[in-house]
């Protein structure tokens, strides 16, 4: 019997406790408001992303956070991967400058052969 009061007693406090928690929250609210989940990454938006903009990136850790191994190993992935195209991308615009053909006849057409006189109608 006296179980059966505590309990009823343990009842009624929970249930003053969860009453007043909602109804006497006021004018603020029950719940801070929360930060959003974006933060500045502090790559450049104005020029395209090359290795020195994801040597220098640090991502903030939440306490939930992330595994900070395999985040670091991705982006010296992606850090490597930039610099391996950036300089691929040199070494063909190098080349492309360095072997611009030569201009070509005004008269000729760009499709017919060189050893092709159209003007006569045969070769030369």
């Amino acid at each position: 019997m006296i179980v059966f009061f505590f309990l009823m007693i343990a009842l009624v406090v929970v249930v003053a406790a969860v009453t007043l928690a909602v109804i006497g929250g006021g004018s603020e609210a029950v719940l801070p408001e929360a930060e959003p989940d974006r933060v500045a990454d502090g790559l450049p938006e104005s020029r395209p992303v090359v290795r020195e903009d994801i040597d220098a990136l640090r991502l903030p850790v939440a306490p939930r956070g992330y595994r900070m191994a395999e985040v670091d190993d991705v982006l010296e992935r992606l850090a490597a991967e930039l610099a391996e195209r950036d300089a691929r991308i040199a070494q063909l615009t190098a080349q492309s400058q360095s072997q611009a053909p030569a201009a070509e006849p005004a008269d000729a057409p760009a499709d017919a052969p060189a050893h092709v006189d159209l003007a006569k109608g045969g070769e030369r």
